[in-house]
């Protein structure tokens, strides 16, 4: 059009925009451009294959405005015997537009404004996409995620359940990292931080509550079922975890030497991350309190009596402890990835925290010496499936039960198990590696026989030393 302009020759002006002079003609006549020209298709290119059946499909789809499209179509291939899986992707169009014809409203979420220093939302999530290992073993786990609205700021520690001991250690990481604190500590209804009430609503835990008023912080949740209102620290659970999977393809391995080893890989992509932010960060810091509480401990204690049976009750889960201390009051230092066990000022055991409810972890240790001398309990010993430490000695105890009568059988097998905790199991497992292997019934005395430990060397005569005292009279210029 500006070369007709120019010159008043459409040929001209068809050569300089490569196009057929009648074609050019036309536009210049109407004065639009190509795209002008367009004009809305209202007719259909081919004949529609769900014609037959589209008035039962809306019917459904009306009556059952959230049946699937997928599930639909399934109903109708069946019912009808007409269609084939190609057609799936053309009957999900379909829907997709009478949904957005005549479908029901959808729910309107709302852009928020977040307020420097307002508040700080935490969340737990899951990690086992991210194939995590400790020197080859699985390791799965969560994440106690931390997150600041404002400025994208994060912190993360490494936890393995949704306990209140796992918030505390979360929070208190991330607040004493910054050194500042929001008004507001926002979390989902987890049960570490809320509890069930009778009216339906969602109470804070006394120990929670308690938890933010040492901390200087005021506590909120979302209303149930609405996790979007959390919805910063859960997008950022993902962004968190595609960057860390990032970094494992850098790293070119996921397993690490020890749980200490990923912690300091963690902190280190954390670390990197929040560099990045920090500009939004010094606003953020600018509008928080400065936090004046001590740290407080990462455990709770609980005071428990060592029962008949050797063993302790902690948070619906059995531990087994040494037998001296049976009937003893003991406190249970409960963290969130292990329990230490005291008695007095002295610790007594150590061991890792279980989670869910009814486990039990029985240390045959505490008790095989007992089990020696009571060896008819052994049949059914409530926790006799912790007797059998590996593979090696359910193998020997099935063996010496094929060839013995039951008694002979357990009294054998329970002295074999003594010999493994007052000597060493690996030494002794490896012993009945041997003898199972060669066709042996493994007895205990063939065992130990494998498994003596020699006799050190006796140590050579030392002269008594004797100094001489000439030299340091010569130092100072002789005796006197």
């Amino acid at each position: 059009m500006e070369e007709h302009e120019k010159t008043g020759s459409i040929s001209r002006a068809a050569r300089k925009a490569d196009m057929d002079r009648k074609t050019a003609a036309k536009y210049i006549k109407a004065s639009k451009l190509p795209s002008q020209m367009k004009k809305p298709r209202s007719w259909r290119t081919r004949a529609d294959p769900f014609a037959e059946d589209w008035a039962e499909a809306e019917g459904m789809l009306e009556a059952a405005p959230e049946l699937e499209a997928k599930t639909l179509f399934e109903y109708l291939m069946a019912s009808t015997g007409r269609y084939h899986p190609g057609q799936l992707r053309t009957f999900q169009r379909r829907v997709r537009r009478w949904r957005a014809r005549h479908g029901p409203d959808k729910e309107v979420y709302f852009a928020q404004r977040h307020v420097p220093g307002e508040a700080m939302q935490t969340d737990f999530t899951h990690c086992d996409e991210l194939d995590i290992t400790i020197g080859g073993e699985p390791f799965p786990h969560k994440l106690c995620h931390v997150a600041l609205p404002f400025s994208d700021w994060s912190w993360a520690t490494i936890c393995q359940s949704e306990s209140m001991a796992a918030l505390r250690k979360g929070v208190q990481s991330a607040v004493f990292r910054l050194g500042r604190i929001p008004v507001w500590h926002q979390t989902d209804n987890s049960t570490a931080a809320t509890h069930s009430l009778r009216s339906g609503k969602r109470g804070f835990n006394k120990s929670y509550q308690d938890f933010m008023d040492h901390l200087g912080m005021k506590p909120r949740t979302i209303e149930v079922g609405e996790s979007h209102q959390n919805g910063d620290v859960e997008a950022l659970n993902g962004a968190l975890k595609r960057r860390l999977k990032q970094h494992l393809l850098l790293r070119g391995s996921r397993d690490f030497e020890s749980v200490e080893a990923y912690v300091a890989w963690l902190e280190g992509v954390l670390e990197a991350a929040n560099r990045l932010r920090e500009t939004r960060l010094r606003e953020e810091l600018a509008a928080m309190r400065p936090l004046v509480a001590k740290r407080l401990l990462e455990y709770t204690t609980l005071d428990v009596r060592v029962t008949s049976w050797s063993t302790i009750r902690v948070l619906h889960n059995a531990y087994s402890l040494p037998s001296r201390l049976i009937g003893e009051s003991v406190r249970v230092r409960i963290y969130e990835e292990k329990l230490q066990v005291w008695h007095g000022d002295t610790m007594q055991a150590e061991m890792p925290r279980l989670t869910g409810r009814n486990g039990h972890a029985i240390d045959y240790r505490h008790i095989i010496f007992w089990l020696v001398r009571k060896p008819g309990a052994f049949a059914r010993y409530r926790y006799r499936e912790c007797l059998f430490p590996t593979l090696n000695f359910r193998r020997s105890y099935d063996a010496l039960v094929a060839k013995h009568a039951d008694r002979v059988a357990t009294l054998s097998y329970l002295r074999i198990l003594n010999l493994a905790a007052t000597t060493m199991e690996a030494e002794v497992d490896t012993a009945l590696g041997l003898l199972l292997d060669q066709g042996q019934v493994p007895q205990v005395d063939e065992v130990r026989a494998l498994v003596q430990v020699e006799s050190p060397a006796p140590s050579h005569d030392i002269k008594p030393f004797e100094p001489k005292l000439t030299p340091y009279d010569e130092l100072v210029g002789g005796a006197p």
